[in-house]
């Protein structure tokens, strides 16, 4: 797929978490912390979290819909107790407490207020909750003009009913929309099913593709995103 000969998006949607805010930094160091409270050396924190995104993506997709906090807060508990260790109320709220405080990587706002000098609407489509992400949004500078959650739509990625709700509450169609986005599993799975626009983020996280999709572009960082939109034409 390619951008080129394609029209200047009316808005752009973003994923959050690793594409504007700096998610696996943020959930190492709460990892980190809830570890070594408890005196644990035998498990890293990389490996609480490889089980934690496991627990929690499948807790997504199992009726019935339930907010990012409580299933943050099972998926949490069921990693723990994978692991052998002693889960307690004080991990999930430690960890409810750092997301909103997790600081966007460094050239987000000022890319994204070039965004906007340049005409472009701009909206953030996350797997999460209204009052999580508000911590969030608000380091971004006044600049993100919607935000659409998985608690707005009742749905999370990849299912398409939160791209829908998406696009409905902007009122435009898949191809007034470009995506961009930092998960191959959530939002490329979405983008390859409903066939909009995609722009990945490829932060070397080690994320890798899907076998049967490939985005329209891959940029290590968004202000990429410029100089790539200028090359269109959408500047």
């Amino acid at each position: 797929m390619t951008l080129i000969n394609t029209p200047r998006p009316q808005w752009l949607t973003f994923d959050c978490y690793g594409t504007l805010i700096q998610w696996d930094e943020g959930l190492r160091a709460v990892a980190e912390r809830i570890l070594s409270e408890k005196g644990e050396h035998r498990v890293d924190a990389g490996r609480l979290i490889e089980v934690y995104d496991r627990h929690e993506h499948r807790l997504e997709q199992t009726p019935p819909h339930r907010s990012f906090r409580e299933l943050s807060t099972l998926g949490l508990q069921l990693a723990l107790e994978e692991l052998g260790l002693a889960s307690a109320s004080e991990d999930s709220q430690r960890l409810a407490a750092a997301i909103p405080q997790m600081p966007p990587f460094p050239e987000v706002v000022e890319t994204l207020a070039q965004l906007k000098a340049k005409g472009f609407k701009l909206c953030i489509v996350s797997n999460t909750d209204d009052d999580i992400i508000a911590g969030n949004v608000a380091q971004l500078g006044g600049h993100i003009d919607r935000v659409i959650t998985a608690q707005q739509a009742g749905a999370y990625k990849p299912a398409p009913r939160l791209f829908d709700y998406a696009h409905e509450q902007l009122g435009v169609s898949r191809d007034q929309v470009v995506h961009i986005c930092a998960s191959p599993m959530l939002d490329h799975t979405a983008a390859r099913d409903m066939h909009f626009r995609c722009v990945w983020i490829d932060r070397g996280t080690g994320r890798q593709l899907l076998p049967d999709y490939r985005p329209d572009a891959i940029l290590n960082t968004l202000d990429a995103v410029l100089p790539l939109f200028a090359s269109l034409g959408w500047s």
